[in-house]
């Protein structure tokens, strides 16, 4: 079998993970602020806040930018359904913005007339969460520009784009973002297993996302309450002071995570490498691939295609048809208002065509530093066969 995404583990991760697991630490130890340097370093923030999911990273972000009863979160259809159900776990609405069918990214002209809209009902969102699909950044200029005139904080979801750019930025460095959330699940670009990771150049959020992701407690006794000064200079004293989570990522984890982005560019290398190669051996085929602006430098999370109208069996059949040949392709993604969730709260199909057209033809190819020329040759060939039937 080929999957469509596998980790890549070396003898330097194994090392990491076993001398972490022989310290004195395996949770809040130093591990995890080395490996937020590390990540700083890579995506040029100031502030990185490690988490145990990109799931939860989202959460107390969105917790962070004051998002709540009352309020809105926007974010697009073709997404991991964790980039909305951040705004239900704060008691927010959740509503979206369709895609633009070129980058399958949150479409600027679609955003702009909600807003306007909007506006115009007294229902504008309080954050914004566009999402860079399988790697390929949004366009965040455009939508600073948005964000400034209609009053919203972008929460960035790059999960699939670590070591991306956009416009000769590091994706995550919050020239534009407020915050920038990445994943390292073991089919994403690095992982530390299961764990996420949230970037601003905000010293403020920074700290109340710590503050967050370890059940709201505090040992700083700046940011106390002042209810017990007394206690307050015991050194064995801590205050609760926020509903958080336990969303802590563990050492061995973040030393995982460390070695790991010490092989980045090679991965990205490679990514790049064999998607070219794609480009070149699919040419002919009724395909067709994610559109990568000029001034964008995609990670290259995920190699998808969508099938065209001169494809006579359903995106079904091919599907089937790969993986009884052993080929574990995917599909990315359901659209989140289509799930019973949201269907529940009122989406139906149609609300969003362009993420629905995109869904009924997209296919996720396998796409890791580890396939080798003859793997694709055999992932292009069961493509080719499936879709002659």
């Amino acid at each position: 079998m080929i999957p469509y995404g596998r980790q890549d583990i070396n003898q330097d991760d194994i090392d990491a993970v076993s001398e972490a697991l022989k310290s004195d630490w395996l949770t809040q130890g130093p591990a995890v602020p080395r490996f937020e340097v590390a990540l700083g370093e890579v995506c040029g923030a100031p502030h990185v806040v490690a988490t145990s999911s990109a799931t939860a990273a989202l959460h107390i972000a969105a917790l962070a930018l004051g998002l709540g009863p009352g309020e809105r979160l926007w974010t697009v259809p073709n997404t991991f359904v964790a980039s909305a159900n951040c705004g239900l776990y704060c008691g927010a609405e959740v509503d979206f913005v369709d895609i633009d069918p070129l980058t399958r990214n949150m479409s600027v002209p679609a955003l702009a007339d909600k807003l306007e809209a909007a506006r115009q009902t007294g229902s504008l969102p309080r954050v914004v969460i566009p999402v860079d699909f399988a790697g390929t950044s949004v366009d965040l200029q455009a939508i600073r520009s948005l964000a400034n005139e209609y009053g919203f904080s972008i929460l960035e979801d790059a999960s699939h784009a670590v070591g991306g750019r956009y416009r000769n930025h590091p994706v995550g460095d919050g020239e534009l973002a407020d915050i920038s959330v990445f994943s390292f699940h073991p089919v994403k670009i690095v992982t530390t297993g299961e764990g996420g990771a949230a970037s601003t150049r905000s010293e403020e959020l920074a700290t109340r996302m710590r503050v967050l992701r370890s059940h709201g407690i505090t040992r700083d006794a700046a940011a106390m309450s002042g209810v017990n000064p007394h206690a307050a200079n015991e050194p064995w004293y801590y205050e609760q002071i926020d509903i958080g989570n336990n969303y802590r990522m563990t050492d061995f984890q973040a030393a995982l995570g460390t070695s790991q982005l010490r092989r980045l560019s090679h991965f990205l290398a490679r990514r790049q490498e064999i998607a070219a190669r794609y480009h070149h051996i699919l040419r002919d085929l009724p395909v067709i691939r994610q559109f990568v602006p000029d001034d964008t430098y995609s990670a290259l999370h995920l190699y998808v295609v969508e099938l065209t109208d001169d494809v006579k069996r359903t995106r079904r059949d091919v599907f089937r048809s790969m993986r009884e040949q052993g080929i574990f392709v995917n599909v990315h993604y359901i659209p989140v208002h289509l799930q019973p969730v949201y269907r529940g709260l009122g989406f139906k199909p149609g609300d969003f065509p362009a993420a629905e057209r995109y869904y009924e033809r997209a296919l996720t190819l396998p796409l890791y530093p580890g396939l080798t020329e003859a793997m694709q040759d055999q992932v292009v060939e069961a493509l080719k066969r499936a879709i002659d039937g």
